[in-house]
């Protein structure tokens, strides 16, 4: 590490993603400027759902890695004391029958703490439910950040142990041969060895300044947002129609997916009917009143899964954008920094390299 002691990282975007990075390099001993546009929080993060999970849909390979970014949140929550993180687990029944025991079955093999419960036990973990099927898998592992405080304790932490943050648009990278040499803010050059782009929807604008080309789509996802009020849920809730929660402000949140619904034509519309539909879903929520919604724009890489890693056509330059950045984003700060700093790229990043997209 000893050459490493000053080198000078700038890390441009405050979500989860570039929070964490910027915590774990701060921590390694790197000098870091973390750049955002949005102050603490970015854009995709604070409209999130905020999920910790391992869950249906994934390859082994791509659970291997969200398995370990569940255990690397215990490390992180060990490391700062405060961060809003609670393993509540997680009820499940929004695949069909056949779907639903297939995943259970395969995740099951794979070592993830999957039950299978009645509707009498799902009453139990979650009374105020109003309708139950009768069967649900549960995951007592599975958890929620609160992102923007999450953020923010990190965020801290890393100023407290030098890091600088500061406000402003980047306007583009700064070039010299064939290497980024920093950024240019508000006419301003900010120089340093390495430069980590992890700003989500925003990132393939500032990668497109150094003629690297970033595949992403960004999908909206409406999510409603009650009042805060008294406690009705235990954990996550993932039902036919809706995904809910409720935050630790007492706040009741749903989508029509964990990653926020089609907002349609009528956004606000489409907000109302869900709250309605939210508000049906439980007992004791006749007094619940709808606050706002949000529409989030979810940086998804095209296949789907994480671009992280260095670029390859430019020297100086580090990408990490993905979807599930809050399940992802400890073992990512992990993984990034140790590959910045040392040079040794965890395995668990093998397939999410930007390469794999150069045809």
């Amino acid at each position: 590490m000893e050459n490493n002691v000053t080198k000078q990282v700038i890390v441009i975007g405050a979500g989860i993603i570039g929070a964490s990075i910027a915590w774990h390099l701060t921590k390694a001993g790197a000098r870091v400027t973390v750049v955002s546009e949005s102050g603490a929080g970015g854009v995709a993060t604070p409209n999130s759902f905020a999920w910790i999970n391992a869950s249906w849909g994934n390859p082994e390979t791509y659970f291997r890695l969200r398995i370990r970014a569940m255990a690397e949140w215990k490390r992180l929550a060990n490391e700062l004391p405060g961060l809003p993180l609670a393993w509540c687990g997680g009820l499940c029944w929004d695949l069909p029958a056949d779907r639903l025991e297939a995943y259970a079955a395969e995740h099951s093999s794979w070592g993830y703490g999957i039950e299978r419960v009645g509707r009498e036990q799902a009453a139990r973990i979650e009374p105020n439910l109003a309708e139950l099927p009768d069967s649900t898998l549960y995951v007592a592992e599975e958890g929620v950040a609160e992102p923007v405080a999450a953020i923010k304790a990190l965020l801290a932490d890393a100023e407290r142990r030098g890091a600088r943050i500061v406000t402003g648009n980047v306007e583009t990278l700064a070039l010299s041969s064939g290497k980024v040499t920093g950024i240019v803010v508000a006419g301003e050059t900010i120089a340093a060895d390495e430069v980590v782009i992890a700003a989500g929807a925003g990132a393939p604008a500032i990668a497109e300044t150094a003629g690297v080309n970033l595949p992403i789509e960004t999908p909206p996802g409406l999510i409603v947002h009650s009042r805060p009020y008294k406690k009705l849920l235990n954990g996550l809730v993932l039902a036919e129609k809706l995904h809910v929660r409720q935050t630790a402000e007492g706040r009741v949140i749903a989508g029509s997916d964990f990653g926020g619904g089609d907002p349609g034509e009528k956004p606000e519309a489409t907000a109302r009917e869900q709250f309605a539909a939210m508000k049906a879903m439980l007992h004791g929520a006749d007094g619940l009143e709808f606050d706002f919604h949000t529409v989030g724009y979810r940086p998804t890489p095209v296949d789907g899964f994480p671009i992280v890693g260095r670029a390859d056509s430019v020297g100086g330059l580090y990408i990490a954008v993905t979807h599930s950045g809050i399940t992802l984003a400890p073992a990512i700060g992990l993984f990034a920094a140790n590959e910045i700093l040392d040079g040794e790229r965890d395995p668990l990043l093998g397939p999410y390299a930007l390469s794999r997209f150069a045809q």
